[in-house]
């Protein structure tokens, strides 16, 4: 049985300090394929110190510096990137055609970073006041299972360009996949304790990390119930805190919209990633006048969607997580049915021929927006339909929800979309297409969060603000 006993602390891959062990399965068979060995406190108070110890030189760098060094950490994931892509695929079940999408994108965050780089970004004139845009300090991120390479990039790219030294927590239900980013930061030849990586629990690494009074900075993509806590252990230190959260999001379709392009798009929405994504638009909201005709079309859809090992490429649905993702998705759909939802696809059980491994049918299923299925994240390929009378309605439903992540608009008409997307709370809307925006704001209203990733927006997060008058 292959071990996994790995930190990244002060420059050197070292075994961790605690013992507790993490049982690491396959998505694809169930089976388990490693044992991961979870830190301890002293791994998470010797990585801040580390990254303390680092941050004075690093805050110096020249913007030159930092994008050289931005370049080697792309090209270290470059050099990384089928082992990254082994991973995603082999432990949480992405199909390969998704994770080779997360991995190139996870190199291209520290390529955008660098183009942030520029002297108007950290400096600005206003009267006699010279203002300066300085690093918040040592910075804590916590990343989810869902992508380990891109969400680590994405939030580590920003903080070094602004001059932070960082601490990694990676979900410990990433393990994995989760080594090969370990071992591009450590082959991309960072000054030591610029960049450190732990594995373990909330209890105790996570607590450590996120109440430590040597970080100002903290930046979790997770739940909503974990945002909390971050939050809370944070307030003694008044730590930054950006917390990307859950997420329930809605597609509404429109009466005018074509049939032929919103089925796909609302499919494509609702299920990236085999629905593990905080962004999945897991309620789509029909016309009562079309009603029927889209249910009959996105049953259709979804009935054909083929399942399978995600390394066929013609597999368009993977496994999910583990057991216990599989355990909590069957009980989703499950409670729908009880509360009285129509199942017009999948439903209860693994696909036929998939019995082993983590598989799940892609579920349909008509719900009232106050049922179980239509308010809770589910994190699976399970999507409620929910009819509604008029467009008025139809925004009440979409707003009816503790989070505001994400929304989807199908519409024949885009400027009626644009009108109708300045009425939902949420921190993005697309319309007719999923729009890949790096450098957009991304973030969520309501309980999916505080503060806004990507781009100048996400750089923000990690500075603060002096004014020096002479």
């Amino acid at each position: 049985m292959k071990i996994l006993n790995r930190r990244f602390v002060n420059g050197r891959v070292q075994e961790s300090h605690g013992r507790e062990i993490q049982m690491v399965t396959s998505a694809i068979t169930g089976e388990q394929i490693a044992e991961g060995v979870l830190g301890d406190a002293i791994d998470a108070n010797e990585a801040v110190a580390a990254a303390k110890r680092a941050l004075p030189a690093w805050s110096a760098t020249t913007l030159d510096q930092r994008r050289e060094y931005l370049q080697k950490l792309a090209d270290s994931f470059e050099a990384h990137r089928e082992d990254m892509i082994a991973g995603l695929v082999e432990e949480f079940g992405t199909t390969t055609a998704t994770a080779d999408y997360i991995v190139s994108q996870s190199r291209d965050w520290f390529l955008f970073a660098q183009k942030l780089l520029t002297e108007e970004t950290f400096t600005e004139q206003i009267g006699r006041a010279t203002v300066r845009k300085v690093p918040v300090g040592v910075a804590v991120l916590i990343t989810p299972w869902n992508g380990a390479s891109w969400f680590i990039a994405m939030k580590a790219s920003v903080a070094l360009a602004a001059g932070c030294t960082v601490v990694v927590k990676p979900s410990e239900r990433g393990f994995w996949q989760a080594q090969a980013v370990l071992d591009a930061f450590a082959d991309a030849g960072l000054p030591d304790g610029v960049v450190n990586i732990v594995f373990g629990k909330g209890d105790p690494v996570g607590n450590v990390l996120t109440s430590h009074p040597d970080v100002a900075k903290v930046s979790i993509t997770g739940s909503t119930a974990t945002g909390k806590i971050i939050a809370h252990n944070g307030v003694d230190t008044m730590k930054r805190v950006t917390l990307e959260l859950g997420g329930k999001s809605p597609t509404i379709i429109l009466d005018d919209a074509d049939l032929s392009k919103a089925v796909p798009f609302a499919v494509g929405a609702g299920l990236f990633n085999n629905g593990q994504a905080c962004i999945a638009g897991t309620r789509i909201l029909v016309p009562a006048g079309r009603a029927e005709e889209f249910k009959q079309a996105l049953a259709d859809a979804v009935g054909a969607l083929k399942v399978g090992d995600p390394r066929d490429p013609a597999t368009v649905v993977g496994p999910v997580l583990d057991r216990d993702q599989y355990d909590r998705v069957q009980h989703y759909i499950r409670t729908g049915i009880e509360q009285g939802g129509q199942l017009l696809a999948g439903g209860l059980g693994h696909p036929e021929g998939l019995e082993n491994g983590n598989y799940v049918k892609p579920t349909l299923l008509t719900a009232t927006n106050d049922q179980t299925i239509a308010q809770e994240e589910i994190f699976g390929p399970v999507i409620a339909v929910i009819t509604y009378r008029d467009e008025d309605e139809a925004v009440a439903i979409a707003n009816d929800s503790p989070y505001g992540l994400h929304a989807y608009i199908a519409t024949g008409d885009t400027r009626r979309g644009q009108a109708l997307a300045r009425r939902l709370q949420a921190g993005r809307v697309m319309i007719n297409e999923i729009i890949d925006a790096p450098d957009a704001p991304f973030g969520g209203f309501k309980q999916s969060g505080l503060g806004r990733e990507f781009g100048r927006f996400g750089l923000a997060a990690y500075l603060e603000t002096q004014a020096v008058f002479s």
